[in-house]
């Protein structure tokens, strides 16, 4: 199977989780009464899965010595990963999935525009053309008949 294949099969499967995702940790939210705290399982039961996943591969851990030579930000990623499901977590109930989803999605479309334009965080270049305006603007739209319907 090509790369590019995979990728896309994996970047479907990842968006279908996102919505599954947030509806399972919204009903576990009931439970525990509180946002956070249902982002707190269900990111200490994805660890617990990540750490039987890297060991089930062999994955090698890095020196952790090495680490002081990473810029500052590298961390947070893990802090943007805790917010994304605790507010998704919150915001499933409010809003449903699909407005929930359409909101997310303009914001990641609107961030990667802007990371490929000016190529930061590793992203290859791809300058914002008439053509990728054209498609923000088309998907932007989508999201406000999708929240106004």
């Amino acid at each position: 199977m090509k790369a590019s294949l995979l990728a896309a099969i994996l970047a479907v499967l990842a968006g279908i989780g996102l919505p599954t995702q947030a509806g399972i940790n919204a009903q576990l939210s009931l439970w525990t009464r509180s946002s956070i705290t249902a982002a707190l399982i269900s990111f200490a039961v994805g660890t617990l899965a990540l750490g039987i996943a890297a060991v089930a591969t062999m994955t090698p851990f890095p020196l952790w010595s090495s680490a002081a030579a990473l810029p500052w930000w590298i961390w947070s990623g893990g802090v943007m990963g805790a917010f994304f499901v605790a507010a998704s977590t919150f915001i499933a109930p409010q809003l449903g999935a699909t407005t929930m989803l359409a909101l997310i999605l303009a914001g990641q479309i609107v961030a990667s525009v802007l990371f490929d334009h000016f190529g930061v965080l590793g992203y290859p270049l791809h300058p914002l053309t008439l053509q990728r305006s054209l498609g923000l603007l088309l998907l932007i739209a989508g999201v406000v008949l999708i929240r106004n319907s």
